[in-house]
């Protein structure tokens, strides 16, 4: 079950797995609008977040947003997602609209933590969508957790949860692939590589032989390594995980080599000192996932450029219409802040009668 650690090294064509040869043309060109939505919704993001409409941090997903598009598309009923705290992209490929979205990013009580949470908290039980974390590695034993209910209830789901390349550094991130080891649990691990952590290379900040992923081997635990800009190379092997972990129960810790175009927050100051901005350009230009894929449905008629920038424009309409809705929508009031604190209060329970609680008078 250990896989070579090299991606599409022999320049395989994923598009013929199973996975990928039932995809019909509509659900192609929903890929392509999906990925194109979090690219206009983190345009406008950071329009709004330097005009100092936003607080807080604002971490931006562009670059990746072929993995959490390809990653939903292959959810199920009983399949879970969390993330960390560059949570945009996941958010909107589960399905969340733009509104509540952007207004949470402005703080206000429409926003999906009705204005609470910001950039890093985005969340939808409804649609298995278990958030936006802004502890490093935090997310990753709530993973776990949640591959632990699918079990314990006995659905046929994983949860996928995902991390960035330093947080595969973090204790809790270790004891976690322990516990799905030991437990045989359906948990997928996602390492979202892009390469510079918070601000340091990978060889700076990582011990490793060959890839990140490769430490799951101390586990006795399936890995692989998939190039992040493929979106069928990307479905075919999440797809290999994903079914491992519904059909055996067995765990997979996976590496996608990515790369984001901005800093590790729009705060970063320092994010051309770290790398050069000739390999900044370099991504943009040959490695946009978005644009390759784009390529990839024209050469196979499956739209053409007009339609793709058709698209483009819709996804650009949407994302100034959530803007117009947040700027519009009212903020929190002072009495909010004691809600959503503990459950108890919010629905009144007879727990809530006893003892204190912070926001007592």
């Amino acid at each position: 079950m250990i896989a070579s650690p090299e991606p599409n090294v022999d320049g395989l064509d994923f598009s013929d797995s199973p996975i990928n040869k039932s995809l019909s043309n509509s659900e192609k060109i929903e890929l392509y609008r999906t990925m194109m939505r979090i690219r206009r919704f983190e345009t406008v993001s950071l329009k709004f977040y330097n005009a100092g409409k936003m607080g807080g941090f604002l971490h931006l997903y562009t670059g990746q947003e072929s993995i959490a598009t390809s990653c939903a598309s292959l959810m199920g009923d009983h399949d879970h997602m969390i993330t960390a705290y560059r949570c945009h992209g996941h958010a909107l490929s589960v399905g969340m609209g733009m509104k509540e979205c952007m207004a949470e990013l402005y703080g206000k009580v429409t926003g999906c933590s009705q204005g609470k949470g910001g950039s890093m908290h985005f969340f939808a039980p409804d649609k298995n969508y278990w958030g936006g974390h802004g502890i490093v590695g935090g997310q990753i034993p709530l993973g776990i957790g949640l591959a632990y209910g699918v079990k314990y209830n006995e659905n046929v789901g994983c949860s996928l949860s995902f991390m960035g390349d330093g947080a595969v550094n973090q204790g809790s991130v270790h004891e976690s692939m322990n516990i799905a080891a030991l437990f045989e649990l359906p948990a997928v691990i996602i390492i979202e590589n892009n390469g510079y952590s918070m601000g340091t290379s990978q060889k700076r900040s990582s011990a490793f032989r060959d890839c990140l992923a490769q430490r799951a081997e101390s586990y006795d635990m399936a890995w692989d390594l998939i190039n992040g800009e493929d979106i069928y190379e990307l479905r075919a092997k999440l797809h290999i995980a994903m079914e491992r972990a519904r059909k055996e129960s067995l765990p997979t810790v996976l590496e996608i080599q990515t790369y984001r175009w901005y800093g590790h927050s729009v705060a970063d100051a320092n994010a051309k000192k770290y790398r050069s901005p000739e390999e900044i350009q370099k991504y943009k230009d040959e490695h946009d996932p978005i644009i390759l894929w784009e390529k990839k449905l024209i050469a196979e008629g499956v739209f053409t450029a007009e339609d793709a920038k058709q698209i483009g424009k819709e996804a650009m309409a949407e994302a100034t219409e959530a803007a117009e809705f947040a700027e519009s929508s009212p903020p929190p009031t002072l009495e909010d802040i004691s809600k959503h604190v503990y459950w108890e209060t919010d629905n009144e329970t007879e727990a809530s009668q006893i003892g204190r609680h912070f926001f007592n008078d």
